[in-house]
């Protein structure tokens, strides 16, 4: 006789496997959709360093090196070329303006002074020798000149003889027309030879002047050759202190080479190099100051080269008040250089975490100091104390800002 078998109700044994796995996904979807996800890192908290966020006077300047030099270098460069037979002046010497410096010696210039001079010699000779030929030939054709006007002369008078004779009809017709025909040819003659003096005349002036403009020119380049001679004679061109001279006895000198320098003592400027971060905002006129022996001494920007080299531009400051009594070329003073009015701004001191977040970002601590979180900030500008925080950071809070190169790519720090 058959069982009726009964269903079992409730929890089975069997079913708790599918309870379990179920309960397990349940959670993971939790940790998805509630649960922390950030990156963190365990780090000791006194190999960082904390800073205060402040609300504070942010003064606008940069800290420079600058170096002083001369207010003016000029450079010693010879127009003519030659030998250095002589150095009169040493390096470190004071020189007067027309001081002689070097002595040169050249003698393809010497060969060239005696072939100016003998051309021109030659082209005096060649002028006094036409003005003689040209005053000859004048004289010829005004005593041709003078001939025919006696010819005429004599012949006008033949023909007004020969004309009342040939009206008394004492002499034939032939004879009458014969002298009228040798007056007229005289007169043309005379005429004619009138028209060659003038022309003549003209052309002897314009040839004379020609030869005199060149004999003219010839004498100015035997003057300007003999001129060349005297700079071989190398010359200070300022009162100041001879910095460099690079010669040596025998040395043979190009014309333009540059063999050294003269300083101009009678005033100083200085000399600094500027990260080209700040190129677009130094300009002429801006104003700098340094402490010296405890005074302070006041400098303006002068000129600004555009030239970048290196990540550095370079910049020329000078006084605009007293300078330092002790004052010498060379020297290095430290200068901070005003790029703006102070202004009222949040601030974080300076620090190496700039090098690797670019002022974009910023560990900050918690209320407790114990967590610090990344947060996104703006850096305007920047001095060598303080960073100046225009978004991002309000005043009382801390941050880090030390060196992130540990950190990698961790977004919350805890601190122990």
């Amino acid at each position: 006789m058959d069982r009726i078998i009964e269903k079992k109700r409730g929890l089975q044994k069997k079913h708790i496997p599918y309870i379990a796995g179920g309960a397990f996904v349940l959670i993971v979807l939790l940790w998805i959709v509630f649960g922390n996800h950030q990156s963190t890192l365990q780090v000791d908290a006194e190999d960082v360093t904390i800073s205060n966020v402040t609300q504070g006077e942010f003064k606008d300047y940069v800290r420079l090196n600058g170096t002083v030099i001369p207010i003016q270098v000029v450079q010693i460069s010879p127009e003519e070329g030659g030998i250095v037979m002589e150095k009169v002046a040493e390096e470190g010497q004071k020189v007067k303006k027309g001081d002689v410096i070097i002595r040169l010696s050249n003698s393809n210039l010497d060969l060239q002074i005696l072939n100016a001079e003998a051309e021109l010699a030659e082209k005096q000779n060649l002028l006094r020798n036409t003005q003689v030929a040209m005053q000859q030939d004048k004289l010829n054709n005004e005593t041709e000149n003078a001939s025919l006007e006696m010819d005429v002369v004599r012949k006008r008078r033949a023909f007004e003889q020969n004309e009342r004779l040939y009206k008394e009809k004492l002499i034939s017709k032939e004879t009458y027309l014969q002298a009228k025909e040798d007056y007229e040819l005289s007169q043309k003659k005379q005429t004619l030879i009138g028209e060659r003096l003038k022309k003549d005349a003209q052309y002897r002036s314009i040839q004379m002047e020609q030869m005199e403009d060149n004999l003219s020119n010839m004498q100015r380049n035997v003057v300007l050759v003999r001129e060349r001679k005297s700079k071989l004679e190398v010359r200070s061109t300022i009162d100041g202190e001879l910095g460099l001279l690079d010669v040596a006895l025998g040395q043979s000198i190009t014309p333009g080479q540059t063999i050294g320098q003269v300083n101009d003592l009678s005033d100083f400027k200085i000399e600094a190099q500027i990260d080209e971060h700040y190129i677009d905002r130094i300009k002429v006129g801006l104003s700098a100051t340094f402490e010296r022996d405890g005074k302070a001494y006041d400098l303006l920007v002068r000129k600004v080269y555009p030239e970048v080299r290196q990540g550095k531009f370079r910049t020329d400051l000078v006084f605009s008040s007293n300078r330092p009594g002790n004052i010498r070329s060379g020297q290095t003073y430290y200068l901070n250089l005003e790029l703006g009015k102070p202004t009222q701004a949040v601030l974080i001191p300076k620090g190496t975490f700039f090098q690797t977040t670019g002022g974009n970002w910023i560990f900050v601590l918690d209320k407790s100091g114990t967590t610090a979180y990344r947060r996104n900030i703006r850096i305007g500008r920047q001095n060598p104390q303080y960073y100046e925080v225009e978004e991002g950071l309000e005043p009382g809070e801390r941050v880090i800002t030390s060196g992130y190169e540990v950190f990698k790519d961790n977004e919350i720090l805890k601190l122990k």
